[in-house]
């Protein structure tokens, strides 16, 4: 935020902006991020909500004692605006005078004023309202904004309806043991793994809609892939042909979501080195298909006939890149015992059900597929699978009361955020991670 010839500026700070200030004076705030002493003059980092701005200190021009600013003190400081182009934003601020309003107590316990936070995976989650501070990890946080924002746009612009749904639930959305349990003012009650069942219902009401909100999951996982609370981006839309429109839909939301990081983040892909993907089709294989392929191309033995091994989703990734150049790969048609008693089953082969997971660089980061619509035939499949139908009233009156095909899907945001920018834990891409280790901060 910026105060020129008396005009509170409500913008984040941008360089486009201080150029046209050319030799005027501007009253900015934000944080002493680093000072770097040198021969009768200092330079001053500025961090702002976005930018960190390069300001000159020179006891001639400025009215305050250099000794007076200690990093991390929060500021208000009034500077004259200087071409520049060794500066990486093309211009410095020549301080004039400065207004003190908080110093810290204490010393940071991490030094992250540097390029990169050269620390421990462990102290950069336990000291992370500190680390965060410094200009890439927060850069980390942007792009994920963008990411969220690129996908709201996408799906706003197709006419889907954002929603909101509970997080408190009286029935797990895909049952099993890995729901977090509630006493609710004396009744059961579980945290939600998913807005499925809600979505579902808003089908009937909006026709198409989406949700980014957090969810839950039990799971005593302990690998850099899993999370007990991560964000969640779905979206639900009816009077679908089959679910290759669902994979259509996901394809332009990922094409429109890299367009508008392209557009909207570039400073912070600069930074952090972000190749973004170009997709013009993403090629698609069948369950058994891929995992057949795998094992002859990589002499590697089946295991697991129902569900992909970690590895095995890096070399189908690997495979598809070297073949086709894409960085995506959808897998179709899941084994029906693998998939949640309300994926529609194929009509060509029961055993199979008309879903799908997208890769993305050797990892799964959506699930989706078709969902059953008509009443009959989900109370028939949940009878199959030994389920109690009782407790699913208010989930089955959508069906009672007339749904068309319909179907979505729904994709880690801080997963996808992680494949996105190489890193191979997906703490890296979660403010403040939960897992079975760590509450805190």
């Amino acid at each position: 935020m910026i105060t020129m010839k008396g005009k509170l500026q409500q913008e984040t700070v941008k360089p486009e902006l201080l150029e046209k200030c050319t030799g005027e004076e501007v009253r900015i705030h934000g944080w002493i991020y680093k000072i770097r002493k040198m021969k009768g003059f200092a330079f001053v980092l500025l961090r702002t909500r976005r930018e960190i701005l390069q300001c000159v200190y020179s006891p001639e021009k400025a009215d305050f004692s250099l000794e007076e600013l200690k990093e991390e003190s929060a500021v208000v400081v009034t500077a004259e605006v200087i071409p520049e182009e060794r500066s990486r934003t093309g211009y410095d601020l020549h301080l004039i005078s400065v207004e003190i309003l908080s110093e810290p107590e204490r010393e940071s316990p991490i030094v992250i004023n540097n390029k990169i936070v050269d620390t421990s995976i462990e102290n950069l989650l336990d000291y992370r309202p500190v680390t965060l501070r410094n200009e890439k990890q927060r850069d980390i946080f942007k792009i994920q904004e963008g990411i969220a924002s690129g996908f709201r746009k996408f799906l706003s612009e197709q006419d889907f309806t954002e929603i909101h749904t509970p997080k408190i639930v009286q029935s797990g959305a895909e049952g099993g043991a890995n729901i977090f349990h509630l006493d609710y003012f004396g009744k059961e009650a579980y945290l939600t793994q998913s807005p499925q069942f809600y979505k579902q219902m808003m089908v009937g009401v909006f026709e198409r809609v989406f949700e980014i909100g957090p969810v839950f999951r039990a799971e005593r996982h302990d690998t850099s892939r899993h999370l007990n609370e991560y964000t969640s981006v779905d979206f639900e839309m009816g009077f679908i042909r089959d679910f290759h429109e669902l994979m259509e839909m996901e394809t332009g939301m990922l094409r429109a979501a890299f367009v508008y990081l392209k557009d909207n983040y570039a400073p912070e892909l600069a930074r952090l080195n972000v190749s973004l993907p170009e997709i013009r089709e993403i090629p698609a294989v069948r369950f058994t298909e891929a995992k057949e392929w795998i094992a002859r191309e990589y002499n590697r033995e089946i295991r697991d006939f129902d569900d992909f091994e970690p590895e095995e989703e890096k070399l189908l990734c690997q495979l598809v890149r070297e073949q086709a150049g894409s960085d995506f790969v959808f897998v179709t048609h899941y084994p029906s015992r693998k998939r949640p008693f309300y994926a529609m089953d194929s009509r060509e082969n029961p055993e199979e059900t008309e879903s799908f997971d997208l890769l993305f660089r050797g990892m799964e980061v959506t699930t989706g597929g078709q969902r059953i619509h008509e009443y009959a035939e989900q109370v028939a499949k949940m009878e199959r699978l030994h389920m109690n139908i009782e407790l699913f009233d208010s989930y089955l009156l959508m069906h009672q009361c007339g749904m068309p095909p319909h179907g979505g899907l729904g994709i880690g945001l801080e997963r996808f955020t992680a494949r996105l920018l190489g890193f191979d834990n997906v703490r890296m891409a979660t403010l403040f991670p939960r897992d079975i280790h760590r509450l805190l901060p």
